[in-house]
């Protein structure tokens, strides 16, 4: 698969998410997103209670990246670069897949909104595909979290969820 080209100059840093990263994750989704809580599907999601990774450049925060799993298919409920184009967001969705292999997974799935074209052009580059156009399913999702605003980034009126997924084949050592 060709992926983006990680741009580790040696001081990013991925771990697993822990109770101490909480409070900057709480800030981070509030300001960026209206709260810790993601709708996906007609599912809302506690970002805060989801087991995830932190990246960390040159000691500071760079990305947070949420997930779940459930039947073999694994969700990447929410990726958030804070300092893009530092490899943060690749190493990140690299952390998430190894840790649906590791759990059983087949499919590495997510949900972004139709104004969302630099989440797109990133997933694409990685490998996701384009897999279901799920229309005017955001009006559904602001029932359950009434802060997603009307008009998104660039302008765009949010409408429609975008499914995306990865394919995880059982590895050939397994």
């Amino acid at each position: 698969m060709d992926r983006e080209p990680s741009r580790d100059d040696g001081g990013l840093t991925v771990r697993p998410l822990t109770g101490t990263d909480l409070a900057w994750v709480r800030r981070l989704f509030t300001r960026r997103w209206g709260g810790t809580i993601s709708v996906s599907r007609g599912v809302a999601h506690d970002t805060t209670a989801l087991p995830g990774f932190v990246a960390h450049l040159h000691g500071e925060p760079a990305g947070v990246a949420t997930y779940r799993v459930a039947d073999r298919e694994c969700e990447l409920v929410t990726l958030d670069s804070v300092r893009e184009g530092t490899g943060a967001g690749t190493a990140l969705v690299d952390a998430v897949v190894e840790a649906a292999r590791a759990a059983g997974v087949i499919r590495l799935w997510l949900i972004t909104t139709n104004d969302n074209t630099r989440a797109l052009r990133f997933y694409q580059r990685y490998g996701f595909d384009l897999v279901g156009v799920h229309r005017n399913a955001v009006a559904g999702s602001r029932a359950l979290k009434p802060s997603i605003p009307e008009i998104g980034l660039d302008g765009i009126p949010i409408r429609h969820e975008l499914e995306l997924e990865l394919p995880l084949p059982p590895s050939t050592t397994d």
